[in-house]
């Protein structure tokens, strides 16, 4: 009981913080630019998109051969398009990023407990050291794949590896060494 009690603290503050670094800190934009004539592309868009949303990447690669030199050199992107504007706010949204969050707690108490780590800072360090492999598995691949902009990618980064610090405080704090795990 102990262990899913932490796991729910755990990730009720990963979502502080995560709410904190979107909300309260420039950390959610970096690496986000505005559009060029906003209203004009959006709607250029729009027109040739129609009412099919979904993520699109240009040009698309051809069954894995080499690109041509022409498309080595031509312009591409990763744009996701949602025809009826969505705002990242939304109550959907919020409870989402909640539940990713407390699950994300729940799986660090558990892997926690199963551990014998005795310091408390070890024990920090080892729920950040989770915190990095989730960085590295989702923010990494889109720079090198997608050419997601440095910047986004290390603040990103930075907001994931915080969040999971944050949580091993927290579960460092509940889960004593030797606790049981149940």
């Amino acid at each position: 009981m102990r262990t899913l009690l932490a796991g729910i603290a755990a990730g009720i503050a990963m979502f502080i913080w995560s709410s904190i670094a979107h909300v309260a800190t420039p950390l959610g934009m970096i690496g986000i630019s505005t559009l060029p004539d906003e209203s004009v592309t959006v709607g250029n868009l729009a027109s040739a998109i129609g009412d099919k949303g979904g993520l699109y990447l240009f040009p698309m690669p051809s069954g894995g051969s080499a690109p041509s030199s022409s498309a080595a050199t031509a312009p591409g992107g990763f744009l996701v398009f949602n025809p009826k504007s969505a705002t990242s706010m939304a109550p959907k949204n919020l409870i989402v990023e909640f539940l990713t969050e407390l699950a994300e707690g729940l799986i660090a108490a558990w892997l926690l407990a199963q551990t014998a780590i005795l310091g408390f800072a070890a024990r920090v360090g080892f729920v950040t050291a989770v915190g990095l492999v989730a960085a590295i598995t989702t923010n990494i691949p889109y720079l090198n794949w997608y050419s997601f902009p440095l910047d986004y990618t290390l603040a990103y980064s930075f907001i994931e590896l915080a969040g999971y610090f944050v949580a091993g405080l927290v579960l460092a704090a509940i889960l004593k060494p030797g606790a049981v795990a149940t």
